[in-house]
Order: structure tokens, then C-alpha cells, then sequence
């Protein structure tokens, strides 16, 4: 073997122990960086220290509840701002945390018909729901609408349901047919 061959190779294994070493920093990075994504304050937590549905609902102060799920991501994003807004509030408010994964909440997700989450139902000192609102919310808006809640006056910030379509209803002329089975006789084809 010749000195420029031993050069060369040792180049090679140079070359390759510096592009693993990359590898593994860049691995590393990577790992850390969805690691410490996490906002600090997890949605368990969140539950856990939540007040339950049934106290909240007698104990005359005004509540907001949350209807969340642990794969929810816009639920995960908001925990921390959530958390902080506990600390901020949960002497004049009640803070109650639903997962609509547990089949036990179905009765109150109809009752307030929860079809997307994070949906939050705002309620009166009475526990009567007085608006809600669905999907991450910034922090200054929470704030604010939380403000409202206790001192009783309007949310000012209500996306309601985001943007929806106008539907036109006609009202049909029932049919003489009362077969349950002629399925869309009742259908009256647009003019």
C-alpha cells in the first residue's frame, strides 16, 4: 500500500465519521426541537385541575367550559394560553374541561352541539349558556370575552361558527303519497 493510498483512505474514513457526526447532531436537533415545542401546560393537566361540570353549575360563579380531545392539535396549541388564563381568572370563573373522547360527556356535547373542537361554551352565573365559540382562539380575545363574562355584559369577540352559506327554505306542499318508502317524492326540483 502506498502512502497516497493511506492518505486517501484515511480521508474517506474522515469524510464519513464527519458526515455521520452530522447526521447524529442533525438527528438530535430534530428531536429536541418537537420536544420543546410543547407549550409547558398539557391539556391533562388542564383537566385535571378543572372544576367539575356539576359544581360549576351551582355554584353561582360564571364558567367556561371547553370541549377538547388529546389528538386535538388546536387544543394542544392553546393549553398554555389556557393556563396562564386559569391562573389569571379561576378566582371569579369556573374552568371546565370536557373530552369528547369520554363517551360520559355525549349528553352534553348534544345539549350544546359540539361538532368541532376546541368549541367553548361561555355561561352565566346561572350556568345558562349565553354564547360559544369554536376553534384556537389568541389570548387577548379569551381575555376579553372572559372580561364580558364576568361582569356580565356582551362577548365582544364571537366567531360563532366561522363563514356559512345562505340557505334559501321553500316551504312543499305535502304530498297525498304517505308511503315511507318513496323516499324524496317530497324533493321539489329547484325553479
Amino acid at each position: 500500500m502506498t502512502n497516497s493510498d493511506s492518505s486517501s483512505t484515511s480521508m474517506t474514513r474522515l469524510r464519513n465519521l464527519v458526515v455521520v457526526l452530522v447526521a447524529v447532531a442533525l438527528s438530535v436537533s430534530v428531536f429536541l426541537g418537537i420536544q420543546t415545542k410543547s407549550t409547558g401546560t398539557s391539556l391533562a393537566a388542564l383537566a385535571e385541575a378543572s372544576v367539575p361540570l356539576d359544581l360549576a353549575l351551582t355554584n353561582g360563579k360564571p364558567t367556561l367550559v371547553e370541549f377538547y380531545a388529546n389528538w386535538c392539535t388546536s387544543c394542544q396549541a392553546m393549553a398554555g394560553d389556557m393556563g396562564t388564563l386559569k391562573q389569571t381568572y379561576s378566582d371569579r370563573l369556573n374552568f371546565v374541561m370536557l373530552n369528547v373522547d369520554n363517551t360520559k360527556w355525549l349528553p352534553e356535547m348534544l345539549h350544546y352541539q359540539v361538532d368541532g373542537i376546541p368549541h367553548f361554551v361561555f355561561l352565566d352565573p346561572q350556568g345558562e349558556a349565553i354564547a360559544s365559540t369554536i376553534g384556537e382562539q389568541p389570548r387577548p380575545v379569551m381575555a376579553a370575552n372572559l372580561d364580558a363574562l364576568i361582569e356580565g355584559g356582551p362577548l365582544p369577540y364571537l366567531q360563532g361558527r366561522g363563514r356559512v352559506s345562505d340557505v334559501e327554505t321553500r316551504t312543499v306542499a305535502p304530498s297525498s303519497n304517505d308511503d315511507p318508502r318513496s323516499h324524496g317524492s317530497q324533493v321539489v326540483s329547484p325553479t
